[in-house]
């Protein structure tokens, strides 16, 4: 893209909760974050990958006392144990005004430093990671826990610059309010028990992006749900200058987005669950779709009509079956809700990852038949800075494409919306599967120049594969 200016942007993105394991809902948020990221960091940006998890806050204390009830000894308690153990202690907390007590005083110590408190808080905290990295692991996404608690100490002095510019109105109890414009409900502060929220910690979070961090474009990628909250964060910070300051000293206003998300549904169009009702665990969503890729490969190996060996079936449908999932959804546009169905995804025909892999792989293979068939290296060919040569209409439709390349990438940058980039890819193989069909390469006058522009248009495609987060075996 021309006259990219490099600039520091945060990339607010997955944010799980501590104590509770990662499902469905979080698949969205993490996607389209480490999406946004690469293509920013593409074109030179300096990316802050921040991953906000809720590690502080009330719940804590409900969840230290119940772990100090019902757990003893020195082993850890696996994330299971700890997703059965935050349900009993919500249903403890609900009912038992004794444990509801000690709960709230555990608050108060793990905010006072209390050694028990955070000795069991850093074990939830410690243990919640090991899962949460299995899941970016499987999507390969790079994120740095910048959590609620890093923000905890940073909060007072915010409250107090609101108050000192006379934004902040004290409400009946106590709580310290400031009223936004356009919104009824005002961003609170603190609360009335001297407590801190969301509203709290998003102003300190905001602060700290802008002034310490430096960022002059701040993007949050949460569920459409949160989008006044963020708007009325984002508006806060122009009313106080902070903006305005940022442009005298970076001579650019900072930009702060939110990207908000639609919903994952089940096939009933309600939020997708298991039948239990229970909340989908990301990790199981995402190995039920390499499971199903594996047994469609054996399948094609028995059948000869597949490329690879059975030793290679876990690594390709591990690339084919998590990057299904991943392109259904960042193959629409981020605020529409669409319902999650394997079959649909896994198709090898159709705007799927699927059918995308087998058009790259199809390239590939051309030119490997080219080596052993004929003797023409395309690494030779390129090495001896041989041209491309377009005499045909679906070669040149198919080169104009690669060249539009550069466009979808401005274009992505200004919404951030990896959709995009799916449908250039989508459009693209559609041209190369045109080409392959109406261009004979092999064996032809026009083999080298036309191995070439498989090879040039594989390149494109594979730079795409990178920037959606899609692992490409090249031979399937």
């Amino acid at each position: 893209p021309r006259d990219v200016r490099s600039e520091i942007i945060v990339v607010d993105f997955s944010s799980p909760n501590i104590a509770k394991e990662m499902h469905v809902g979080h698949l969205r948020s993490t996607i389209i974050g480490e999406v946004s990221c690469r293509i920013l960091e593409y074109v030179g940006h300096t990316v802050n990958r921040v991953n906000h998890v809720g590690d502080w806050g009330t719940q804590f204390g409900m969840l230290i006392q119940y772990l100090g009830e019902e757990f003893s000894g020195d082993e850890y308690p696996n994330i299971t144990d700890l997703t059965v153990f935050y349900k009993n202690a919500k249903a403890r907390f609900d009912e038992d005004a004794d444990f509801k007590k000690s709960s709230q005083l555990n608050v108060v110590k793990l905010q006072g430093g209390d050694e028990h408190c955070l000795k069991t808080w850093k074990l939830l905290c410690d243990i919640s990671r090991k899962e949460f990295e299995k899941v970016y692991k499987r999507l390969d996404v790079t994120i740095q826990e910048c959590g609620e608690s890093f923000y905890n100490s940073k909060i007072p002095a915010v409250i107090q610059e609101f108050d000192d510019a006379g934004l902040v109105r004290v409400e009946e109890g106590g709580a310290k309010c400031v009223f936004i414009p356009k919104f009824q409900s005002p961003l609170m502060l603190q609360k009335s028990d001297g407590g801190f929220g969301y509203d709290s910690t998003d102003m300190a979070a905001l602060k700290h992006r802008l002034f310490t961090l430096g960022a002059t474009r701040i993007i949050v990628i949460t569920d459409y749900s949160q989008a006044d909250h963020f708007a009325m964060c984002n508006t806060a910070a122009a009313k106080i200058g902070w903006l305005e300051t940022q442009k005298k000293s970076k001579g650019i206003i900072p930009r702060l987005e939110h990207i908000g998300f639609g919903t994952v549904q089940g096939e009933d169009g309600q939020r997708f669950k298991t039948r239990s009702g229970d909340t989908v665990r990301l990790v199981d969503l995402l190995d039920e779709a390499v499971s199903r890729m594996e047994r469609n490969l054996h399948d094609r190996i028995a059948d000869k009509k597949a490329s690879i060996t059975t030793e290679q079936v876990p690594s390709v449908a591990a690339a084919l079956g998590y990057g299904a999932v991943k392109y259904f959804d960042l193959n629409r546009n981020p605020t529409s809700n669409y319902k999650f169905s394997y079959d649909d995804m896994l198709n090898e025909n159709g705007n799927t990852a699927i059918y995308l892999l087998y058009a790259h792989a199809r390239l590939e293979s051309i030119c490997g038949k080219a080596i052993d068939k004929h003797n023409c290296n395309v690494d030779d060919l390129i090495a001896a800075k041989k041209e491309i040569v377009i005499g045909d209409a679906y070669e040149r439709n198919l080169a104009f494409q690669l060249q539009l390349f550069a466009d979808m990438v401005e274009e992505t940058l200004e919404d951030l919306y990896p959709c995009h980039v799916c449908s250039f890819l989508y459009k693209t193989s559609g041209m190369v599967s045109v080409f392959l069909d109406k261009c004979k390469v092999l064996g032809t006058p026009e083999m080298e120049s036309r191995l070439l522009l498989c090879r040039a248009t594989a390149i494109v495609m594979r730079q795409c594969f990178d920037l959606l987060a899609i692992r490409y075996p090249m031979r399937i």
